[in-house]
Formats: C-alpha cells, sequence, structure tokens
C-alpha cells in the first residue's frame, strides 16, 4: 500500500480504504487537533483489502458523506472542518477535527438481511434484541433496531454485542446516546433516500467524543457503510439487488472466483467487469439519492 506525500502533511495511519494526515505546525510538527482524511479508491470484504481498486470509489464516498453530514445536521454534529483540501487529494478528503473515537462498531438494521439474517436464524435475537418470528431474508423490522459490534483489530472479524456489552465499554449514558443516534440517522436517511427509490436496510456510523458530546465521523450512509437496494425490486425472501459492495461480496462468494472465505487465504484479484459494474453501482446510488451528477 503506498502513501501519498502532500506537502505540509504527515501520514500517521491507513486503513483498509482510508489514509489519514496530519497537517504539520510552524515548526514541522504533526498538530493533534486536526487531521485530513482521505478516501482512496481501494475496496474491502469479508476484512481483505482487494485488488485492484475501484475508479473513483473514494470521490463518491467523501462527496456523498458530505451531502448527508448537512442532511442530519440538526440531528447530531459533525466532525467536518472544511472540504478545502490540497489539489493531490481534492474531492476524495476533508479536513476534520481529531476526536477520541468510540471503540463501538454502531449499526442500525432496518432490514432483516447479512449478518443480522444469520444470528436471527440461530435463536430469533440480533445482538441480543428479540425478533419477531418468520421474518426471512429481506424483511422489513417493526423498527429499526441498533445491532452495534467490536471493533476487531486489523485482520480479526467483528463480533456482535449486546447493549448491555456497549453500556459495559463506554457507559450507559453515552451507550444511549449512540444507539438513539445510530437509528435516528437510519430513520433519517430512509426518509430521504425512500423518496429517490432506495431502501437502505442497514448502516455502520462512527461516532467521536468531543466536550462530552457525540460527533459523527468518518463516512454515512455510504455504499460501504450501508447497504442500498432499490425499492422497486425489494422481494422478501430472496437476496435483494444492491448498489453497494454487496455485488463484490457476491461474486467473491460464487464458484466463479474459486475463492474459499474461511481459507485463511487471500481472495483473487476482482475481474475489470466486476471493478466497471461496481462503479457504476456507486456512481448510480450518488446520483440518485443527491439528485447530482458525478463529475470525477
Amino acid at each position: 500500500m503506498t502513501t501519498l506525500e502532500i506537502p505540509g502533511y504527515a501520514h500517521v495511519y491507513s486503513g483498509k480504504v482510508r489514509d489519514l494526515y496530519a497537517p504539520l505546525d510552524e515548526n514541522g510538527r504533526p498538530r493533534d487537533d486536526e487531521l485530513l482524511l482521505v478516501a482512496s479508491d481501494r475496496i474491502s470484504a469479508f476484512d481483505f483489502a482487494l485488488e485492484p481498486a475501484i475508479p473513483g470509489k473514494g470521490a463518491v464516498l467523501t462527496q456523498l458523506s458530505l451531502w448527508w453530514f448537512e442532511q442530519l445536521a440538526d440531528i447530531v454534529p459533525n466532525h467536518v472542518v472544511s472540504a478545502d483540501v490540497p489539489d493531490v487529494v481534492a474531492g476524495r478528503a476533508v479536513r476534520v477535527r481529531r476526536l477520541t473515537m468510540l471503540p463501538v462498531e454502531c449499526v442500525a438494521r432496518a432490514y432483516l438481511t447479512g449478518g443480522g439474517l444469520r444470528e436471527y436464524r440461530a435463536d430469533r435475537h440480533v445482538s441480543g434484541v428479540l425478533l419477531p418470528e418468520g421474518l426471512v431474508d429481506g424483511s422489513q423490522l417493526p423498527e429499526p433496531v441498533f445491532t452495534p459490534s467490536t471493533k476487531a483489530p486489523k485482520g480479526e472479524h467483528d463480533a456482535p454485542m449486546s447493549f448491555a456489552e456497549v453500556e459495559e465499554a463506554i457507559g450507559p449514558e453515552l451507550a444511549t446516546r449512540a444507539r438513539d443516534l445510530t437509528v435516528a440517522i437510519l430513520k433519517r436517511g430512509n426518509e430521504i433516500a425512500a423518496e429517490r427509490g432506495i431502501l437502505i436496510a442497514d448502516t455502520k456510523v462512527e461516532f467521536g467524543v468531543e466536550d462530552d458530546q457525540l460527533v459523527l465521523a468518518d463516512e454515512v450512509l455510504t455504499p460501504d457503510s450501508s447497504r442500498f437496494w432499490p425499492a422497486d425490486e425489494w422481494e422478501p425472501g430472496q437476496t435483494q439487488p444492491s448498489f453497494d459492495k454487496e455485488f463484490v461480496r457476491e461474486w467473491l462468494l460464487s464458484p466463479e472466483s474459486g475463492w474459499d472465505k474461511d481459507s485463511g487465504q487471500a481472495p483473487p484479484e476482482l475481474p475489470a467487469d466486476v471493478v466497471e459494474r461496481t462503479r457504476a453501482k456507486y456512481i448510480e446510488a450518488y446520483e440518485r439519492i443527491t439528485g447530482r451528477t458525478f463529475t470525477r
């Protein structure tokens, strides 16, 4: 993984998809109040960074997140300082405030699928929440539910957490606020996306703490952090068509890829047609939700 040389900034961290840089002070030392958050075109699945990258993906994630931050501003503050960034990362980076991040993956589900469905089939619970009988893949839940998970170290898998475990990890007050905000973000997202023909099945959000207040960070309601389904094709009882990276996951699990996700081996390279179709899905999600043309 190569990192960029950005004048005036020092590289401090790289995740599977994002890179963080700290601005340098007048003495050339990294500042501790701000970060440059750069979304790469890398794509990950099953805790692996995949090859090759998806052209334009970083810009889609950044620009869609900025749009959603505006739609959610009355619900929760966010970490954005400015979208005025160095030219080398223009369109796919934002300057953000440094926060103390919660050690919990905050997930909310409006529809049952994926890992939540697997938990439900075992004992009708998802992250300790008892759900009604008779639900199938794609079923809409009576109300969105908070289904948090651990933040596993790199290379390990996140594990479901009960709300009691979240309270133990971060305290009852923060846990309650994180739960309520995560559900509120998904509800608002679905109110807006539904008008554009998209259902948001579930989403993962990140919160940081600043002055004892929860602040929305990282990305929000993107094809990387959420499942987007075309509303006119929604049919419970089967795998739903999607605008997100579920398409990539499905290819990796198909006989065509020849990969066994339990093998411990890295996945194969994505074929050119999978890369192009994934790019098209991300761009369509952005354009349908925002009503804007993706220009990068």
